[in-house]
């Protein structure tokens, strides 16, 4: 990445060479269409060969027939034919100029990528990426990804994934930011309230006893959700400074704390041609590069008890019959704990989906007890 506080935005609106790009766009076909990409390519030709073009043809000349009989059939089927033939050019039109309009975004973020030492991927199928947003629906794929690795790896894209009630299907579209630690931490989850995207559609999923109020106006700008037992940790982390830091540069993003992974995510594309875009995400980063130092040094003293042991027994092993002196050294209790998180801290809690489907059904059956219960009153009352 480059400098903090400087980027050449330059490659995503100055004036690019058309054979340039003409160029580029034979080189991202020449690595090859994805499997579900010529799927749809053939799913839509079956569908317009099999069920358009004679949907068409029987309407037309079955109005040719009502209106002239024989020689109306002849003249609807040439009319269908030229119909026809008209929307498979206007098709092929505009696929051609969605894929140059395409072709010049990715040309132009390629471009942006390698003016500021980062690499640009046009597509990655299902990334093995930890944040729970990479865990829902099927289709999932990440496009436009600009990766940095230096001085930390840093990547943005923009992500969806699809899901289905059975009838109806539905894509979700997010934003990212992927920021590699240097250590693992505990499972923090940022509902930044400002749009409280995950409020209504992931974070509700965490129970509720997990929420940590901050001090100071953090809670005006965020909901925090840890693990139990993890509150102490949380506010080692989150120092003034860093909330400062949070709510000045970070309070239109949520942000989620797994494994050694930071994200932030926003329903806005994040890899885009707008600069401004770049401005406010490069900041945000750049807010917390000098943070993440601080925050290599936690260590989950619950992984202490898994040291002990073998520091024990080599302590034992070293010190010989001299350990029995009172004035030994402490050696387990010197022994910091191992970078990591023990077990209950890698992952919030969810909700039970049982206890929401059991307060659906009370409330369901309720509601169709209710007349019952009012007419047996009405009748008790009546006598």
């Amino acid at each position: 990445m480059s400098a903090p506080g400087f980027f050449d935005a330059r490659p995503l609106v100055d004036p690019v060479d058309s054979a340039e790009v003409a160029r580029f766009a034979r080189e991202q076909r020449g690595a090859g269409a994805s499997a579900s990409q010529v799927i749809a390519w053939v799913i839509l030709a079956i569908v317009v060969v099999l069920f358009i073009v004679p949907i068409v043809y029987v309407m037309a000349m079955g109005l040719g027939y009502a209106i002239a009989r024989g020689a109306g059939v002849a003249v609807a089927a040439l009319l269908a034919t030229v119909f026809t033939g008209g929307l498979v050019a206007l098709g092929v039109i505009a696929v051609q100029r969605a894929r140059a309009a395409r072709a010049l975004a990715s040309y132009r973020l390629a471009s942006f990528a390698a003016a500021n030492s980062m690499q640009y991927f046009a597509r990655f199928d299902a990334p093995p990426l930890p944040g729970m947003i990479y865990s829902h629906g099927t289709s999932r794929m990440s496009t436009d990804v600009v990766r940095g690795t230096s001085p930390r790896f840093v990547e943005f894209g923009n992500y969806q994934y699809t899901t289905s009630n059975g009838e109806n299907s539905t894509t979700h579209r997010w934003g990212y930011v992927a920021i590699k630690l240097d250590v693992p931490l505990p499972h923090i989850v940022l509902d930044a309230l400002s749009d409280n995207t995950l409020g209504s559609d992931v974070a509700a999923g965490y129970s509720r006893e997990q929420r940590l109020s901050l001090e100071g106006d953090f809670d005006r700008y965020f909901s925090l959700f840890c693990p139990s037992g993890y509150e102490v940790d949380a506010l080692y982390l989150f120092t003034p400074d860093v909330m400062a830091r949070f709510i000045d540069s970070l309070a239109q993003l949520n942000v989620e704390i797994v494994d050694d992974w930071m994200f932030f995510y926003t329903r806005r594309p994040v890899s885009t041609l707008d600069p401004a875009t770049w401005s406010w995400l490069f900041g945000a980063v750049a807010a917390m590069m000098t943070k993440l130092d601080q925050w290599a040094r936690w260590r989950d003293d619950r992984l202490r008890t898994l040291a002990q042991p073998a520091a024990a027994a080599a302590g034992a092993a070293a010190a010989g019959p001299a350990s029995a002196l009172p004035f030994a050294p402490p050696t387990a209790l010197l022994t910091p704990p191992p970078p990591g998180v023990a077990p209950p801290g890698r992952r919030l809690r969810t909700r039970s989906p049982w206890l929401i489907i059991a307060i659906l059904v009370a409330v369901v059956g309720g509601m169709a007890l209710l007349p019952f219960a009012l007419g047996i009153v009405a009748v008790l009352f009546s006598r």
